[in-house]
């Protein structure tokens, strides 16, 4: 499976050289196209994993950031980065060992929108962003209000609408 460890070998290897055990993934789609994912022991280690991409001329594509398992304090973030049309997936999870995740923003510019609605829609802490101000939301809301209403892992299955119902009608129940 040639295709699958194809890539710039110097930030494939500076990655690995991050993750433990068994955090490194190369694969390919059904087409050869090939895909390499590094999960980091800690968010911390974004501030090495960045400067090692951003020097191999890497374009930063996306940040996703979910909640796995429905777990409320648990959050993971996926940097989604290309290289010559190779895709490499950069995952952290935020804990309350690792609570904070270091901006990127100085090494790519794009990534600041990316991380003002984390901050703002989800409660993501990100430090050290160079204009951590909001980009929807009133002042007033808090940080994270998605959260409260609605997980984004819910409503990316589809069943938001009734999910965020019944919230509705449990907390005015609760009120009454």
């Amino acid at each position: 499976m040639q295709e699958t460890i194809q890539g710039n070998a110097s930030v494939i290897e500076g990655l690995t050289a991050l993750c433990p055990g068994d955090g490194v993934r190369h694969s390919a789609d059904a087409y050869g196209n090939a895909y390499h994912w590094f999960h980091l022991e800690n968010p911390h280690k974004m501030t090495m994993a960045a400067p090692l991409l951003k020097q191999a001329g890497a374009r930063l594509c996306m940040i996703s950031a979910y909640n796995p398992e429905q777990k409320e304090a648990l959050k993971e973030l996926c940097y989604h980065f290309d290289i010559a049309g190779i895709v490499y997936n950069v995952t952290l999870t935020i804990t309350g060992e690792w609570p904070n995740v270091e901006s990127i923003t100085p090494l790519f510019a794009n990534a600041d929108w990316h991380e003002r609605e984390m901050m703002e829609l989800l409660g993501v802490p990100i430090t050290g962003h160079p204009k951590p101000t909001r980009l929807f939301l009133d002042e007033e809301l808090d940080a994270g209000i998605l959260n409260e209403v609605v997980p984004l892992s819910v409503m990316m299955n589809g069943a938001s609408t009734t999910d965020l119902w019944e919230r509705i009608l449990k907390d005015k129940e609760q009120k009454a």
